[in-house]
């Protein structure tokens, strides 16, 4: 019984000693558990989600932009072209695009009325002219008659009423040629009015134009009031090219700082990487009430032919005019891209979904953006206000949005 005893004894005490070593282990294994996951974390890449704008070329007019404006490229110099007549349209010979000069006839409507009443009008006149020469020559034969009589009387070989019947021939003659004149100017206006209403049923171009729109085709009727669904008011549209300017609305309170004259830049959505030079040519000289803006008109100084109307353009107003250098383009970044690492101005640069910190050689300041005269090329993408944490070679995402 005692040797039992001893033995759970000893046995008891071994199993305290087991569990007071294992107690002894656990801070242990405790503390490589987190080394190991600290490790871990430290060596899986991390991925940071940033926001990021594309190298591109910026303007130095941007360190001289006092105001900026938009608007649409309009024809100063526009016309409808319809007609005084209503007939059928017969004959177009332009299109859309078209290059007229003044004076070319665009389109023909039907015209054999007018054709017929002019060719009347020709044959009345010479029937006026004929009517002349009739009353000439019996004021001629008057006038003699009368002179004969007047003599014959005096001497009073004939009776005073032979006389007095020559002297009435003599006043119908005259009567006869002034009313064979007038109706000869009334033949000659005749004739102009027909003529004038020959032309009505040709469009003739009122200046150099190109054609904008083509509103009729061959066997609509021309009207000039359009009083109908079915006539049409005007043929073609055009509109003279070296006019075009662009019309911006500027606001109220900015209106002060636009002067005639001033200089500008005029930049196309449709030309993105262009900026066309221009100058304020007028300030209209009335708001408008809903918008509370001013209409402002800035002419180009060259007319590119790529410029059309009806263009969206935006108007960059000049606090001076640019020197010749200042009109080329630098490559540039946003300024918040741009970071300094110990003596280096660099940038990070996404490639393949990792931020590679590229050393720069910046240029100019050109309003919120830094000219870049090396170490970029255009279309690259930049990290816009890279985080304190980000290393070369680190994952990056671009935020949504």
């Amino acid at each position: 019984m005692s040797d039992t005893l001893q033995n759970l004894r000893i046995a008891g005490d071994d199993k305290m000693a087991g569990a007071r070593r294992r107690r002894k282990k656990w801070p242990w294994i405790v503390a490589a558990l987190v080394v190991l996951a600290l490790a871990g974390w430290f060596m899986t890449p991390r991925t940071f989600v940033v926001e990021a704008a594309t190298v591109g070329l910026a303007y130095p007019s941007r360190t001289v932009t006092e105001l900026t404006a938009s608007g649409y490229i309009v024809a100063q110099r526009k016309a409808a072209l319809a007609t005084k007549a209503t007939a059928q349209l017969v004959w177009l010979g332009v299109e859309e695009g078209s290059r007229v000069k003044k004076g070319d006839i665009l389109a023909r409507l039907e015209s054999a009325d007018v054709e017929a009443a002019k060719k009347l009008a020709v044959h009345e006149l010479s029937a006026a002219r004929f009517q002349i020469a009739s009353a000439e020559a019996e004021l001629a034969d008057a006038t003699l008659q009368y002179n004969r009589m007047k003599k014959l009387s005096a001497g009073d070989y004939v009776a005073r009423s032979e006389h007095d019947a020559a002297k009435a021939r003599l006043d119908k003659a005259e009567a006869a040629l002034s009313q064979a004149k007038a109706s000869l100017a009334a033949r000659e206006q005749a004739l102009k009015k027909a003529e004038a209403e020959r032309g009505y049923t040709e469009l003739e171009a009122p200046f150099d134009a190109v054609v904008l729109t083509k509103n009729a085709d061959l066997g609509d009727i021309i009207s000039p009031l359009g009083a109908s669904s079915t006539s049409k008011a005007a043929v073609v549209t055009i509109a003279d090219m070296s006019s075009l300017a662009a019309e911006v609305d500027v606001s109220e309170s900015s209106i002060e700082k636009v002067k005639v004259g001033g200089p500008c830049e005029i930049i196309l959505d449709a030309i993105p990487g262009e900026r066309f030079p221009g100058v304020v040519h007028m300030i209209v000289p009335t708001a408008d009430r809903t918008k509370a803006t001013v209409l402002v008109k800035v002419r180009f100084t060259t007319l590119d032919p790529r410029v059309l109307p009806e263009m969206s353009a935006k108007t960059a107003f000049l606090s001076r005019p640019l020197t010749p250098d200042e009109t080329q383009p630098r490559l540039a970044v946003p300024a918040g891209a741009v970071i300094r690492r110990g003596e280096t101005d660099a940038v990070f640069v996404m490639r393949g979904g990792k931020a590679v910190l590229t050393p720069v050689t910046l240029g100019e300041v050109l309003g919120d953006m830094r000219a870049v005269t090396k170490g970029l090329t255009a279309g690259e993408k930049v990290i816009l206000s890279p985080p304190a944490e980000l290393r070369d070679g680190d994952a990056v995402a671009l935020a949504e949005g």
